[in-house]
């Protein structure tokens, strides 16, 4: 679905994504030229080159393409995953997978997005799908 509730302002691209972000909302980009998703919000569209790009609410479903787990101590926040995830929209997006148990994170797991608000800042995070599996 495309969306064309986007501020009017003059602001890059970077400004209006984490703007939809902050409203707790996550959209990204798609080529009216080529039809292809984008992500990271740019001002040309990486295949055609074209100007004419739209914001639209992706699905939030994507396979986990890589991860790895940074293992810390409790008093330190306790471990935290960094994942590359592929949308099933196209584009590829590092972030970070919210498990009970970053173990059991997996390559070709299928995960959702979600925007996390709290502590004045909002940041996209992926949830599995099915825990575990």
């Amino acid at each position: 679905m495309i969306d064309d509730d986007v501020p009017k302002d003059k602001a890059g691209p970077e400004k209006i994504y984490f703007s939809f972000l902050s409203a707790g909302q996550w959209k990204i980009q798609s080529c009216h030229q080529c039809g292809k998703a984008v992500f990271y919000p740019r001002v040309h569209c990486p295949s055609c080159g074209s100007e004419n790009l739209k914001w639209f609410s992706p699905s939030g479903k994507g396979t986990v393409y890589s991860k790895t787990t940074i293992f810390r101590s409790a008093d330190q926040g306790g471990n935290y995953n960094v994942s590359l995830i592929d949308l099933d929209e196209g584009p590829r997006l590092m972030s970070c997978i919210e498990a009970s148990d970053t173990t059991l994170i997996r390559i070709g797991m299928r995960v959702q997005a979600r925007v996390a608000l709290g502590g004045g800042s909002a940041r996209l995070v992926f949830d599995p799908l099915e825990e575990g599996k």
